[in-house]
């Protein structure tokens, strides 16, 4: 199983603990007329058929009642005008009225939880009615891949990408086509595109600069992450190079390296950007010994990001179409503050 299926979520939740639970396995179902639908003009040129890890699917009318099942979908699904009805619990923290980058689309209304992670509650998802369900950043297996195709049309995860590693355009692009707004996706894709190149031109030393992301949630222990989890994908569309040392230390299928204090060196970059759940991580990653002979260490090149509170970890942790734009206006100063 891909990392990140295990990793993030767990780091997440520490995070997040104090925040209100969102019980999987809690909640009636919403009626069909309260429940969240389509908040924009419905797709067009149905039916369209979407290639997936699985086969194809074919939909034959625009989407009203649409289920995601992956970490992020949600977002894209939101950016191009539809609320799903369902989503599954990540955080346990109900993300769906506090992300910044979403709050707003989501309005007055929450999807119902209808799993955990990658645990899908089949029952819930079929009392949803759905008419399309959304899998792209999921560990989707064939097995649960062919009870919910019994229940709807199922868009699962990209079949050129390893679980959890499709890039954020991919899967905003099977999400456009499978809702029937693929002109709206690509727009979406490339104002983004217009937002990195902006930020590479006002700072364009990051190009040659190489960059680090890790995280620590226990003592001792410590992950820096691959090029195919969001966290390092989002710094390297920002201009920074990435480190191929952390890829070869990772596991096959990994998206994050797993590190003891004595290897800590392979975080020596010219940048290197901690992502956190709390002041007391900070502190204890600052006051290890090792830590502290890094030049990155010594020549405050490090930077320390929390996952909430303000949520820029969380922003570049889901690297979606949605979030990025945030990520961005509070990463920037961040990563270059005034003088």
């Amino acid at each position: 199983m891909h990392r990140s299926a295990r990793r993030l979520p767990h780091a997440a939740a520490a995070a997040l603990a104090a925040l209100t639970l969102a019980g999987c396995g809690s909640g009636t179902t919403p009626a069909a007329d309260t429940a969240p639908s389509t908040t924009a003009g419905a797709g067009t040129g149905f039916p369209v058929t979407v290639q997936h890890k699985y086969g194809s699917t074919e939909i034959k009318s625009a989407p009203k009642r649409v289920v995601t099942l992956g970490l992020s979908d949600q977002d894209a699904v939101l950016a191009l005008g539809v609320k799903p009805v369902g989503a599954v619990d990540w955080f346990k923290e109900s993300p769906y009225g506090k992300w910044p980058w979403a709050k707003d689309l989501w309005g007055g209304t929450a999807p119902q939880v209808v799993g955990e992670r990658d645990e899908y509650a089949m029952e819930k998802i079929a009392g949803l009615k759905p008419d399309l369900i959304i899998a792209q950043y999921s560990g989707m297996k064939q097995e649960q891949y062919d009870t919910l195709r019994k229940i709807a049309p199922v868009v699962a995860q990209p079949k050129e990408h390893q679980d959890y590693a499709a890039p954020w355009q991919v899967m905003t692009r099977q999400i456009g086509k499978a809702l029937g707004k693929e002109a709206e996706a690509e727009q979406k894709i490339t104002a983004i595109g217009e937002r990195f190149k902006a930020v590479k031109a006002r700072h364009p030393e990051w190009a040659q600069q190489t960059l680090a992301v890790a995280d620590s949630f226990e003592a001792g222990k410590y992950s820096a992450f691959t090029r195919t989890d969001p966290k390092a994908i989002f710094f390297n569309e920002l201009g920074f190079k990435l480190k191929p040392e952390i890829d070869a230390l990772a596991k096959p299928g990994w998206n994050v390296a797993e590190l003891s204090a004595e290897k800590l060196d392979v975080l020596d970059a010219d940048r290197l950007v901690w992502v956190t759940s709390s002041a007391a991580a900070n502190e204890r990653i600052k006051g290890e010994p090792l830590y502290r002979k890094l030049k990155v260490q010594q020549e405050k090149r490090d930077l320390f990001v929390p996952y909430t509170d303000p949520d820029v970890g969380a922003a570049f942790s889901f690297n979606t179409v949605l979030s990025i734009p945030y990520a961005i206006d509070q990463i920037e100063p961040l990563l270059s503050p005034k003088q």
